[in-house]
């Protein structure tokens, strides 16, 4: 950590192979997330049961929604963490490590409190068979306990980021997912526990990660900054983390509310449309992932360029992790053309869905190219910490995003859909261009 930390007179040098070591151990890390799905579904799909295997996946969904609200701790933590490192401050660093695992552990508590209602709601939202419903709170209501060690995870995860210690987050990942796989062969198929014991080794996995996140923050932990109690919760810090943390959450919502109104729509037109979308969102999933890692360098390195008060040194930053991401999507998108066919196949049997999937292909292929723009200059933006851009900039996206649908919905049809998806993208990518000069004028100080 020393090199991420060093005074701000001698800064690293912006070369691809550091933003390589940042990057390519988060796209790997992303890698493992689905096969833990997989595996959770594959597990309770031995029962010989459709109950178990709709439980599971209802439970991790309505958990994840509720976590996921906070995950504006991981963006927020690396931003200003980058930033105070960039700067040479290596006390504000810890303390916001400090801050990070205090807001994580709260709302873990609180939403352990407020589980009762928290899974009412879901289920009005999202109503299931009696049966699912009865399997799926006693999964939730074992799973809930780590909610503190989940939401804690974030910014951990933002801390080691910020920090360039990826491998890390990464070795965390693997972890927990590895060792949640053999918990669940163990409890379920060798125990015979069913859906309670996918949950509890979902548990288990979770506060093993957050031991693991903590040891690999031991250097943090060693010093005496992470217990400055008046630095810690010193008010003008805390307000702008808070500020940082709301504009992130609102963003974030109104992103979300995007997908989740494309999955709305989507359903109108039918069964097989709304599968070929489902299976074509997999392909977006994938470019995220992959585009996550070169975003996540930008995080880092523009914070820290920040940090400096460098604007050349932001610039060179956002260029060259652009400059990998542009290389990511345009292999993605030959990907897509060459073997999406292949892939769509695979995917389902169906042949209806096939064709279905087929004809709407060409938007997947455009989509990593679209979208570039937008996933890597909110990496810059969060950077920087200029949030209230990014929570803008999104509010006017939603609303392009919103007009499209009313014009190309009724005349093109779920082509019309995809089409105004893709056009929120490219509206993100260019209103936050547009305020890329003010935020590069900003690093000055």
């Amino acid at each position: 950590m020393a090199d991420a930390a060093a005074p701000a007179s001698e800064p690293r040098p912006i070369t691809h192979r550091r933003v390589l070591a940042i990057a390519l151990p988060i796209v790997v890390s992303n890698a493992t997330v689905p096969i833990l799905g997989a595996v959770d579904t594959g597990v309770v799909g031995q029962l010989g049961e459709a109950a178990p295997i709709g439980a599971v996946g209802i439970g991790a969904i309505i958990l994840t929604a509720i976590y996921w609200i906070f995950g504006f701790l991981r963006m927020g933590t690396v931003g200003l963490t980058s930033q105070a490192l960039g700067a040479g401050d290596r006390p504000e660093a810890d303390a916001l490590l400090s801050r990070a695992l205090m807001i994580g552990l709260s709302a873990g508590a609180a939403i352990i409190l407020l589980q009762l209602p928290l899974f009412w709601g879901a289920f009005q939202v999202s109503p299931a068979s009696a049966e699912v419903e009865a399997l799926a709170r006693d999964y939730m209501a074992i799973r809930v306990w780590s909610a503190p060690a989940a939401i804690s995870i974030y910014g951990i995860t933002g801390w080691l980021i910020a920090a360039e210690r990826t491998r890390a987050v990464l070795a965390v990942q693997v972890w927990m997912n590895g060792f949640n796989i053999v918990l669940d062969l163990v409890f379920v198929l060798g125990l015979g526990w069913g859906v309670q014991g996918v949950a509890l080794a979902t548990f288990l996995a979770e506060w093993s990660g957050l031991a693991l996140g903590l040891w690999f923050c031991r250097d943090a932990f060693a010093g005496p900054h992470w217990r400055d109690w008046p630095r810690v919760f010193d008010r003008v810090r805390l307000t702008r983390m808070a500020a940082v943390n709301r504009d992130i959450l609102i963003r974030s919502v109104l992103l979300e509310a995007i997908f989740v109104s494309f999955l709305f729509y989507g359903s109108d037109f039918g069964d097989v449309p709304l599968a070929a979308n489902q299976i074509l969102l997999q392909f977006l999933h994938v470019t995220a992932f992959a585009l996550d890692g070169f975003a996540f360098a930008a995080e880092t390195i523009v914070g820290q360029a920040f940090g400096r008060h460098r604007p050349d040194r932001v610039r060179r930053g956002a260029l060259v992790t652009s400059a990998w991401g542009g290389l990511a999507s345009l292999v993605l998108a030959v990907c897509f053309l060459a073997f999406g066919g292949t892939i769509i196949d695979i995917m389902t049997t169906a042949q209806p869905v096939r064709d279905a999937a087929r004809e709407f292909l060409p938007w997947m292929v455009l989509a990593p190219i679209l979208g570039l723009a937008a996933w890597m200059l909110d990496g810059v933006f969060i950077g920087a910490t200029r949030t209230q851009d990014m929570r803008n900039m999104m509010v006017i996206s939603a609303a392009v995003y919103a007009v499209a649908l009313l014009v190309l919905l009724p005349v093109f049809g779920n082509h019309g859909l995809w089409m105004s998806l893709l056009i929120s993208f490219v509206a993100r990518g260019i209103t936050l261009g547009l305020r890329y000069p003010q935020l590069e004028r900003s690093a000055a100080g």
